[in-house]
Parts: C-alpha cells; structure tokens; sequence
C-alpha cells in the first residue's frame, strides 16, 4: 500500500496567516503544511482520510484523479470542509462516493452541509453525491482494504484512528486508550500527532508523542498535525532512531 501524505499541519496551516516565524517565512518545502490528510492506494483502490480545509489543491497537487471512498477521523472543521469538493469525482465518473463515518461525525457533516442532504427539493446547483456508511468500533473493509478503527481521545472528543495491516494513522489525540493500544499491537509503521513543544489541551505535544511512540514500539513514526512553533530540518536530527516528522508530500510504501 502507498501512503502519501495530502496535509501535514494543523488546523490553522503553516504558515499561518499573518505570523513571520522563523518557520512561517521558512523556504523549506517540509515547513509548508496544508490541514491533514492521507492518501491511500492499494491495487487499484483509491481512499482518503479525512477532506481537509485544503482538499482541493491537496488533489490537484497530488495528482489524486480518482477515489473509491473517503474515511473521516472526526467531525473538527479541517478534517470536514473539503466534503464539497467530492462533487468532483461524482462529475468524473457518475457515481456516488461512499463515506464511513463514526454517528456523530455525520451529524456535523450533515448540519454544516445541509444541502446536500435535503429530500424532495428541486436544486439549482450540485451537491455532493454521496452514500453514508456509519462505523465506531468494528472493523470493516473498503474494496478488500481491511480498516480496524482505533478509539483515541482529542481532549473530550472521541476520535478514530485506523490501522490497514501493518501501517496505523493516528491523529488529533492527546489519548490512545487502552482498546486503542491493543488493536496497535504489533505495528510496523506509526503515524501519530505532534501538535508542538509545548503541552496542548487535546493534543500530545512532540515529547509526549516520542514517549507514546517507545510505547507502541513501532518500527517507523512519522509525526503529523504539526503547528508552526516546530522547524523541520532542527526537529528530524534531534528525533529518535526509527522516528521521524511528515511533511506534505511524503510517501510511504508500507
């Protein structure tokens, strides 16, 4: 399977609107971070977890032309807002996409996306076609693709991570709970939040992610959600053996 990554930063980008950090004004292309998501190929299937606020230019830069279905995390905005721009494979091959989401994810989806969901109404424009599957703890399969959900913590909210064989994706925590931890057993490559140095409320901060990542024992971590206040290039020397920060961009054979 490839994994490349669509989004590497958090909610706000980087570089963030009106900030002139040293890492914001950077020239290094890993210190560009679009909002988060990845981009997963196996055989001929193409998935994406989560649409980001940036879904459209990730596609495009990606080179992302088609997509068989489309995994959500959570229902936080940056994992949502490109749901509109689904429209675009539903032109392209005249099909529905379907989503798999956990209940209450689809509610916001279906309240900040109204009207794609309305019945009986003549509309004037398109809307993205869709149909909904609702998962939270059991595994299920995607064209043969195998996703065990991963119970996480985002602060208050519960949040799904996934793990596809040997390879886990794990986003927007500061929790990986003990249901959670058992269904990571035994992965070989880790993807895992890494907000910044300092604490956060709802997510782990760097520290707290490399001592989350000795735990789960991975062969390889990869660190993404990453804010402005973390510079690539002084960040990758100093990370442990076997770990590493993501950028947007990065692909993975795993």
């Amino acid at each position: 399977m490839k994994v490349t990554f669509l989004g590497s930063g958090t909610s706000s980008g980087v570089p963030t609107i009106g900030c002139e950090c040293s890492v914001c004004t950077s020239s290094d292309p890993r210190d560009k971070r679009l909002r988060p998501s990845i981009w997963l190929q196996e055989n001929d299937r193409s998935i994406v977890i989560d649409t980001s606020s940036d879904f459209r230019q990730q596609c495009l830069r990606a080179g992302l032309k088609t997509l068989d279905a489309v995994v959500y995390t959570h229902h936080h905005y940056d994992h949502i807002a490109g749901f509109d721009d689904l429209r675009a494979f539903n032109f392209k091959t005249g099909r529905t996409i379907p989503i798999y989401t956990m209940p209450e994810t689809l509610g916001q989806i279906q309240q900040v996306f109204s009207y794609a969901f309305r019945q009986n109404t003549v509309r004037e424009s398109s809307v993205p076609l869709i149909t909904v599957h609702e998962i939270l703890e059991a595994p299920f399969s995607i064209g043969g693709i195998e996703l065990l959900p991963i119970h996480l913590r985002h602060g208050s909210m519960r949040v799904n991570g996934y793990r596809i064989g040997d390879f886990a994706y794990c986003t927007d925590c500061n929790t990986i709970t003990d249901e959670g931890m058992e269904r990571l057993r035994g992965v070989r490559t880790m993807v895992l939040d890494a907000l910044r140095h300092t604490e956060h409320a709802t997510h782990f901060s760097l520290s707290q992610a490399i001592t989350m990542a000795e735990q789960i024992q991975a062969e390889h971590t990869y660190f993404t959600h990453i804010a402005h206040e973390i510079c690539h290039a002084d960040v990758e020397e100093e990370l442990p053996s076997g770990m590493h920060l993501a950028y947007d961009g990065l692909e993975l054979i795993v």
